[in-house]
Formats: C-alpha cells, sequence, structure tokens
C-alpha cells in the first residue's frame, strides 16, 4: 500500500472523525477528537486492510507560545549575528507564568499526545494526534488496552507533561522521583525547578527544599573580532582594556 493509498483509505474509512489528515515527509498524519480514540484504534489494529498491530511511541506535546522565538537569528551579517531576548516569549519566569497561561488558557490546543502506529504486515506508519480538550487539566483516554505497550509511554507523557490518560492501571512517574514538583517538559516550568535536594547530616538522608537559585535568563554575547568588547565597556562605563602583543 502506498503513502498516498494509505490516506485515502483512512479519509473513506473515518471521514468527519478525522479533523486533520495530510502528508507530513512522506508520512501520514492525522487528527482526531479524544473521544474518538478508541474505537478509531481499535479499528486501526484489527481491520485487515490497516493491520496496526504496533504502538511504536507515545510523545507528549506542550503548544504554549509555539511559533514564537525567544532569539532573533534570522539576519546575520559579515560580523556575526544580532540576537536577543523576547521578554514576551517563554523565557520560562515566575512573572512570566500568568501572562503565557492565560494568553492559551481554555484553547483545547496546548497539550496533545502523538501516537506512531507500524504495520508490520503493510510496511506503513501512521501519525495520530490528539489534543486534551482542557488546557487545565488535560486528558486523553489509554490505550494500553489496545497496546499494551504504551504502559511506560503514557507513564513518560504523564510525568513530563502532565497529561493524564484516563483508564491508565497504573500512572505514576516513571523518570523524575516522586518528590518532583511540577512537570519538567512544559514550557512554563521555571528552568530552576521548584525544588532542590541535599544531604541533611542530622537527620543522615537526603532531602528536599525550596529551590534557592534565583531564576534568570542568560543572554548570550557575540564577541566580534572588530573589537566587540567596545559595546560592553560602554554599557558599563569603563575603559576598554588593552591587549598587549
Amino acid at each position: 500500500m502506498q503513502v498516498k493509498d494509505l490516506l485515502s483509505r483512512l479519509q473513506e474509512r473515518f471521514g468527519d472523525i478525522l479533523l486533520d489528515a495530510r502528508l507530513v515527509t512522506n508520512e501520514v498524519t492525522v487528527e482526531i477528537a479524544p473521544q474518538d480514540v478508541l474505537d478509531t484504534f481499535t479499528a486501526l489494529r484489527d481491520e485487515s486492510e490497516f493491520s496496526f498491530d504496533q504502538l511504536m511511541d507515545v510523545c507528549g506535546v506542550d503548544y504554549l507560545a509555539y511559533g514564537k522565538d525567544e532569539w532573533a537569528t534570522e539576519e546575520s551579517s559579515a560580523i556575526g549575528f544580532s540576537r536577543g531576548v523576547d521578554v514576551n516569549s517563554a523565557a520560562r519566569l515566575p512573572v512570566l507564568h500568568e501572562e503565557l497561561s492565560l494568553e492559551t488558557a481554555q484553547t483545547g490546543r496546548r497539550f496533545a499526545a502523538v501516537y506512531h502506529l507500524l504495520s508490520v504486515a503493510a510496511n506503513q506508519r501512521l501519525r495520530i494526534k490528539v489534543y486534551a480538550a482542557d488546557d487545565q487539566l488535560p486528558m486523553i483516554p489509554s490505550v494500553i488496552d489496545i497496546w499494551s505497550g504504551a504502559n511506560w509511554f503514557e507513564r513518560e507523557a504523564f510525568d513530563l507533561y502532565g497529561i493524564l490518560f484516563e483508564g491508565h492501571p497504573d500512572l505514576r512517574r516513571i523518570l523524575t522521583d516522586y518528590g518532583f514538583i511540577g512537570h519538567p517538559f512544559r514550557k512554563d516550568f521555571p528552568l530552576t525547578g521548584n525544588v532542590e535536594v541535599k544531604y541533611d547530616p542530622e537527620k543522615q538522608r537526603v532531602v528536599y527544599q525550596p529551590v534557592s537559585i534565583e531564576p534568570r535568563v542568560l543572554v548570550p554575547r557575540v564577541i566580534r573580532a572588530d573589537g566587540g568588547m567596545k559595546d560592553i565597556a560602554a554599557e558599563t562605563d569603563q575603559p576598554e582594556e588593552q591587549t598587549q602583543d
């Protein structure tokens, strides 16, 4: 079965269930709603014209501030790039969390799970994207009863993105430890984290405490061959140091 034939068969079989269907990098990518997950995936596995018997991966995605760049690298010259921080982007500072969250709240387009299916018999791959309906409590039905291998994939997406998989029998963290606060792959998760660990000699064990690092955004400077340190000297009102040969 050719890739275009697969796309046509999917559109004919599932019709309006497919919210979007297209070819991306020579692979079929479709989008369905959370309420259609179980019936659609069961059909894709069991019906002979598809036979997607293997679930290769489940990836969580956070589309907060999607398409917004922090660094301006589009223009360059013989002396380097001009780069700067866009303070309205996902800079991950606590002061920006509320602004970023309100901007995309309740759109139902922030969190998604992307499923990668493989049909060994037909030598075909299929990518399916499912957006969670609620940004505040993202929830998608678990497919563990269709593909048992989804167990750890869904636990990883929950751990890193906070996506809840309804019906999963053991939805707990798999990469971070049980004392971890938050979900580290979310765009508004602070780069410093929320807690830190240290060894307490009195208790003779590792303990958790609030993070003590001040949040900040580092702005890299491009040092150019023409003496770019002049800009830094001007900013600090310090004379430029003379170098000796």
